[in-house]
């Protein structure tokens, strides 16, 4: 497992070496292996602080070697990264009248021209073959490269020491954390539980944490440990259906199917329902007679009151019946010790409860804010998340005056929720852009209700959500002992937001980052890459790199139909993988001419164009760097060192996916995660995506809310991080779950 514990280390700017590891304070005597050692990892983007270093110099040959291709591997040194047309910066000039050619040449027979391996034939005068590394007809490669011409960087990403104590710290920060962990997050908790165990249950913040520490309990055949983590049956759902979806939430099942059989575009009707039977196969409820008796004993179990169970289950009734008819759960009623369970499936199948929800709904509608408002501030949490639509409903002033009286109840994530959201839900005539659980981001029309208020008033409204939650804030920071005088932030925090909401369900193999953050270009290139496809036999997988360039009165692309553009160059497109080494496609920007011909906007996106949804294990990114980058003769232009950010695809619901927006004037690249239906770019909503960008944009910064905490704590900011008593730069940002806990309190 250390493998896996080094790749935690990594995702957090840092090796991971076990504590056996000598001591050695001196790195005044480098030997000549970890010389080189240092020397190739400088051409994979990395550098060692003095302390790891220190420890480096102290290791075998033997293990130099491992740390070696532990990062190369991290970093993709071993894939193929051969793309379809060679020097691809200069345009091979193919056009739709060779496919046309080619395609009657090969219904034809026609006997002129080239036949290449994959069984076409090229006929001559159409593309240029000597600049291609396969099939420009069918987009098979042909030939493959492992060997990258690799360059130090512009600028390296230095690499701390961890042991197995920042890796214990680490797993205590990702259990504490406020606020839900993203893909990332929750795959470093898996390894980390895996290895350590958990010592305090009640360190868990979260449900859906509590969803994988119970998992990998079960895994390990310690179901026992872990039944006092439920509560209500809602959490014995969610682990039933994290377990049968793979989803941490609730996503119900025709929401699954839905997407998926929308992203069998090309196939006929016939094909699409054997596939929709595949896939309800595949979905349906099946558990073994031990799995029921698990979850029988964990319903029996709850302390919670009959009638309090009975309500929590009412709004997933659909799924509920179908649980238990799966579990056989009325069978297990019937036992001797099962008697609660008896009770609990009689109540709710003859509904002998009340729905508090329903009741809230009954009261709104005769506008009986005194009853409504009773009701909310028996469930905070649920008060914070409605507070908008009934300011709009009953009144600004009377719905704050309620909402006091219990706002120091809610938890502090809602209440910076509110703050950041404020603005952004507060505007007429426009849209927001939301995303339903296990769908795809869409646009919606603001509240209608916002039509009754002027302009001044919203501001206001607005104005008085800033102040509540100020107050919480202050409150917040105001409690904490702290008897430091100086605090250092860094500037790059001022761009990176508050991880709350909105997060990535794709995973960072490197350094890994929240949504939102902004990254500066560095030079007047960026090129963007995507690989798939790899370990899996020679087949048709198409997979599709794109943007879209947005100009004040029009948009264009570059893709696979269009592979030159004002400032966009495309490297070909690849449709068919070799065996097992996987596939590439780039897209390299030019800033200054973009600038010049005055766009805007640059969306980054990718699609899956064959039937389903984008290959799991694909990695989309960006590379840009201050000294110029290169493409070899046979096309290849990745180099590790320039990577800036890096996305691997989890799970393949997603038909398309937007992962960046360059904003051109700025020179900046939003790093963000949207998805999208579709097969290719110009299915993506222009409109939708700069939404997402705004939402995100409103969020609190990091830098901002500790600029916060220094003004009421007292702490004087000072800009040299040697004079600072609290230190908050990248390497602590980069640890968004005790950013989280710091913040937000535990």
């Amino acid at each position: 497992m250390r493998k896996e514990l080094a790749k935690v280390a990594l995702r957090h700017n840092a090796l991971f070496l076990e504590d056996a590891v000598q001591e050695n304070n001196s790195v005044m005597n480098l030997n000549e292996t970890t010389i080189v050692l240092v020397a190739n990892c400088n051409k994979l983007g990395f550098t060692f602080s003095e302390e790891l270093l220190a420890k480096v110099n102290t290791l075998s040959p033997i293990a130099k070697l491992e740390l070696l291709e532990e990062l190369k591997e991290a970093v993709g040194v071993g894939k193929n990264w051969m793309p379809l047309v060679k020097q691809w910066d200069n345009p091979t000039g193919e056009g739709f009248l060779d496919h046309v050619f080619t395609f009657l040449a090969n219904v034809f027979y026609t006997r002129k021209g080239t036949r290449l391996a994959c069984g076409h034939l090229i006929p001559e005068g159409t593309f240029p073959l000597e600049r291609y590394n396969g099939c420009p007809y069918c987009g098979k490669q042909f030939d493959a490269s492992f060997e990258l011409d690799l360059k130090v960087p512009s600028k390296l990403k230095v690499l701390e020491l961890w042991t197995d104590n920042e890796l214990k710290n680490l797993l205590s920060d990702l259990l504490k954390s406020p606020v839900a962990l993203d893909a990332t997050q929750a795959e470093c908790l898996e390894i980390l539980v895996a290895n350590f165990g958990v010592s305090d249950f009640s360190l868990i913040g979260m449900k859906e944490t509590q969803m994988i520490v119970i998992d990998v309990y079960c895994a390990k055949g310690e179901s026992e440990l872990v039944s006092g983590l439920f509560s209500t049956p809602n959490d014995i759902l969610r682990y039933i259906w994290y377990k049968h979806t793979g989803f941490l939430q609730l996503v119900e099942l025709k929401v699954i199917l839905k997407r998926t059989l929308s992203n069998t575009h090309m196939l006929g009707k016939a094909m699409v329902s054997d596939i929709e039977k595949q896939e309800k196969g595949k979905l349906k409820l099946k558990f073994s007679r031990a799995e029921c008796k698990r979850y029988a004993e964990w319903l029996n179990g709850l302390t919670l009151t009959i009638e309090s169970q009975c309500e929590a289950m009412h709004p997933k009734r659909e799924i509920w019946v179908r649980v238990i008819r799966a579990l056989r759960l009325a069978e297990y009623s019937k036992r001797k010790g099962f008697e609660r369970l008896r009770i609990l499936l009689d109540t709710f199948y003859n509904e002998r409860y009340e729905v508090w929800n329903g009741q809230v709904n009954h009261f709104r509608l005769k506008i009986d804010s005194t009853e409504t408002f009773r009701l909310l501030k028996q469930r905070p949490g649920l008060f914070a998340r409605s507070l908008f639509s009934n300011m709009l409903y009953f009144g600004a002033d009377e719905t704050l005056a309620n909402f006091r009286e219990i706002m120091y109840s809610v938890p502090a994530r809602l209440i910076f929720s509110l703050n950041m959201y404020a603005e952004y839900y507060f505007v007429k005539n426009g849209s927001r852009t939301v995303k339903p659980l296990g769908a795809i981001s869409k646009r919606i029309p603001t509240n209608k209700l916002l039509n009754l208020y002027s302009n001044e008033d919203l501001e206001q409204m607005c104005l008085k959500i800033q102040e509540l939650s100020l107050e919480v804030i202050t409150k917040r920071f105001s409690e904490l002992p702290n008897e430091n005088k100086t605090i250092y932030l860094d500037e790059s925090l001022f761009h990176i937001p508050l991880a709350i909401g909105d997060r990535s369900s794709h995973v960072q193999d490197l350094i890994a980052t929240p949504m939102g953050t902004r990254f500066s270009v560095a030079g007047e290139k960026v090129r963007l890459f995507m690989h798939w496809g790899e370990g899996l036999p020679a087949q048709h997988l198409d997979m599709d790199l794109s943007c879209s360039i947005v100009y004040d009165e029009t948009t264009e692309y570059c893709s696979y139909s269009n592979l030159e553009t004002i400032g966009c160059k495309h490297s070909g497109d690849v449709q068919r993988i070799p065996d097992k080494i996987g596939a590439v496609e780039y897209i390299e920007l030019d800033l200054e001419e973009l600038t010049r011909w005055g766009a805007k906007y640059v969306s980054f996106t990718c699609n899956a164009f064959t039937s389903g949804g984008l290959s799991a294990n694909l990695k989309v990114g960006w590379m840009n760097s201050g000294f110029p980058m290169k493409i070899m003769s046979n096309g290849v232009a990745y180099n590790p060192g320039d990577v800036q950010r890096e996305v691997r695809i989890k799970q393949g619901l997603d038909k398309g996916m937007v992962f960046g927006v360059l904003d051109v004037i700025k020179r900046e690249i939003i790093w963000l995660e949207m998805p999208f239906g579709g097969q290719i770019v110009q299915n993506m909503n222009a409109e939708t995506v700069l939404n997402l960008t705004r939402k995100l944009d409103a969020k609190l910064k990091i830098g901002e809310v500790l600029t916060l905490k220094a003004k009421i704590q007292g702490l004087d900011i000072v800009t040299d991080p040697s004079l600072a008593d609290e230190l908050y730069d990248l390497n602590w940002a980069s640890n968004s779950a005790k950013v989280a806990t710091l913040i937000l309190g535990n």
